[in-house]
């Protein structure tokens, strides 16, 4: 049995297919039972229409036939053909018997028993029987395709010889081994990856060991400045400078203005600079009330700087500054009159 079951040819594959679907019913069947609650009785129109489905599938696959070969065909082209028509008739034989079952289940839940898709089981599972390829429905399958005469080959092109399949499980199977196989080659290429990389750091720490870059020994200070030999020594601390050192006395911004105002100082008698001390002393207070003092450092210092200093040469601009700004002052501007 199991030998005729797995039979490696054409015809065992067709075989194959059609047993395959024989024990589909139960699970539909138990499947239903749980859904409808066990219950089996169901209104009659639901019965009716399970069981003409059932019949009209039933004459649909009895009176059923392969086409007719054309004539004038090869022996080769007409074992090829014939073989192509049998298996698209034992399909379509599958189809006609697995759809009533599909309408008596549902005409079973609509109607809540069980009775729709009992007369749907009782006329579509013989089809099942039907669509098996046996000596007779081979017979008359051949016959009909030599109805024009052209010789059919479909005992020969049955005979050839074909792989073991199931319809679903040997697809699902090669599926799930391919799956298997490439998990396995991407685990092995990624397992050799983190070898390569194991290596390549092992070896940048015995580099790093055999040539380091930096020192490993503690760097020892004398006298704040040097270090001993073969290490690092640090940098060198910068003191801040004297505020009473020579180099850091204030650069005097206009140096003619401060030349000048030396010399003026010095020719003034001092009961005068006194006075003008004073005077200046006093100014300064009136103006600090009034206004903001600015910061002894900046822009502002600057300028009022240069200011007290020309005030105190005389608080008049030379004649040449005054003509550099007034540009051409000796000429009379051009009339616009027409």
């Amino acid at each position: 049995m199991i030998d005729f079951i797995l039979q490696p040819t054409q015809e065992g594959e067709l075989r194959r297919r059609v047993l395959f679907w024989v024990p589909a019913p139960l699970p539909l069947l138990g499947l239903v039972y749980l859904l409808v609650g066990g219950t089996f009785s169901a209104p009659g129109w639901t019965i009716l229409l399970a069981a003409s489905v059932g019949v009209a599938s039933l004459l649909l696959a009895t009176v059923v036939q392969p086409t007719p070969l054309p004539e004038g065909l090869a022996p080769p082209v007409s074992a090829r053909r014939s073989l192509h028509r049998f298996r698209q008739f034992t399909q379509l034989r599958l189809a006609l018997a697995l759809a009533p079952m599909v309408i008596g289940a549902c005409a079973a839940i609509i109607g809540g028993g069980m009775y729709p898709l009992f007369a749907a089981l009782l006329l579509a599972w013989p089809q099942l029987l039907l669509a098996m390829p046996t000596f007779f429905t081979i017979t008359r399958a051949r016959r009909a395709m030599e109805a024009w005469g052209t010789t059919a080959y479909l005992w020969h092109a049955l005979s050839r010889p074909a792989k073991v399949t199931w319809p679903i499980a040997t697809p699902l199977a090669r599926s799930f081994r391919a799956w298997r196989t490439e998990r396995a080659r991407r685990l092995a290429q990624q397992k050799i990856q983190d070898q390569e990389q194991d290596k390549a750091w092992k070896d940048a720490v015995e580099t790093e060991r055999a040539n380091p870059t930096e020192p490993t020994r503690p760097v020892v200070e004398d006298d704040g400045d040097k270090a001993q030999d073969g290490t690092l020594q640090r940098t060198r601390k910068l003191r801040a400078l004297p505020e009473d050192d020579a180099d850091n006395e204030p650069t005097a911004l206009i140096p003619h203005l401060e030349q000048a105002r030396d010399e003026s100082v010095k020719d003034e008698p001092t009961e005068e600079r006194a006075k003008k001390g004073e005077a200046e002393k006093g100014a300064s207070a009136e103006s600090a009330e009034n206004e903001v003092t600015p910061s002894p450092t900046g822009p502002g210092a600057t300028v009022g700087r240069a200011a007290r200093q020309i005030l105190d040469q005389g608080g008049a601009l030379g004649l040449g500054v005054r003509n550099r700004r007034r540009g051409h002052a000796g000429r009379r501007p051009p009339s616009h009159k027409p």
